[in-house]
């Protein structure tokens, strides 16, 4: 039994076209290296073996397309043709002595004194190499995206002198000014926002609940607990300040009624100085 593979035209050509657009991305347009050589010479002038040994360190990755030897016009033109080709030889040998990759199919041809001639004799003894190099792709580094803006630093961006906003979930151990582990993260939203807003100044206010006392010593600590870790991750001094308010701004009457009350009580808050 023989298996037959019928490939579909349409398949193929398409491919075949992708193998090109492979091709031509790795490789980038064609360019262009010239040896020149002296008179009656099939090896690169001193000159030009200088050039073409920094080319060769330079372009370790290039992939050669076409050596094309040339000639002058002195001597005969079937004489022409074979040393144009000896030197394309020449150069061809060096290139595989250096490990420069060759395409497929890759030209190698002496066109003697027959092409498109220089006045200058000299320009015409010469060797064309047609290389590409393949294409490096940068990385593409995307921008990174503006982290949205916390619902605080919202309040913030939309408050006005004289605006006071309660810092949630700024909590501390009864009867101290020692902050809660929950409470760090407020603590850091609040640096991010006075770092982000260098116009920004503000009072930070402690209140107290449940006794109907002027100032107290938890609260007025607890003000400059904040105010001390504010400072001591480089907000200036100028752009803070706190204060003890004591019982004398409840949310709620005195006494509150149950814990709620209370919790809503016990605060602290900022009053916005300058935006």
């Amino acid at each position: 039994m023989s298996l037959r593979f019928i490939i579909n035209p349409y398949l193929m050509k398409h491919l075949y076209t992708l193998f090109l657009l492979t091709l031509f991305t790795f490789v980038q347009a064609q360019q262009k290296h010239t040896i020149y050589f002296d008179l009656d010479i099939d090896e690169p002038n001193t000159s030009s073996v200088n050039s073409f040994d920094t080319w060769l360190q330079q372009n370790k990755d290039a992939i050669v397309f076409k050596v094309y030897g040339y000639a002058d016009t002195t001597g005969s033109v079937p004489y022409n043709k074979n040393l144009s080709l000896r030197r394309a030889n020449a150069i061809v040998s060096r290139l595989k002595q250096n490990n420069i990759a060759f395409a497929e199919g890759v030209e190698i041809k002496g066109f003697g004194e027959q092409f498109e001639k220089d006045s200058d004799q000299a320009k015409n003894r010469k060797v064309e190499v047609y290389y590409g190099l393949p294409v490096v792709e940068a990385d593409v580094v995307k921008p990174e995206p503006e982290p949205k803006k916390t619902v605080f630093a919202q309040k913030v961006e939309k408050s006005k002198v004289g605006d006071k906003l309660r810092l949630e979930n700024l909590n501390f151990y009864g009867g101290s000014a020692h902050f809660l582990p929950e409470s760090i993260p407020v603590l850091e939203e609040l640096l991010a926002v006075m770092k982000s807003n260098p116009n920004l100044k503000i009072e930070i206010q402690g209140h107290i609940c449940c006794e109907k006392k002027v100032t107290h010593p938890v609260s007025s600590d607890r003000a400059k607990a904040v105010y001390s870790y504010l400072n001591n991750n480089g907000i200036s001094h100028s752009r803070i300040s706190y204060k003890d308010y004591g019982a004398t701004s409840p949310i709620y009457s005195i006494p509150e009624k149950n814990e709620k009350e209370r919790v809503t009580n016990r605060r602290v808050e900022i009053k916005i100085i300058a935006n």
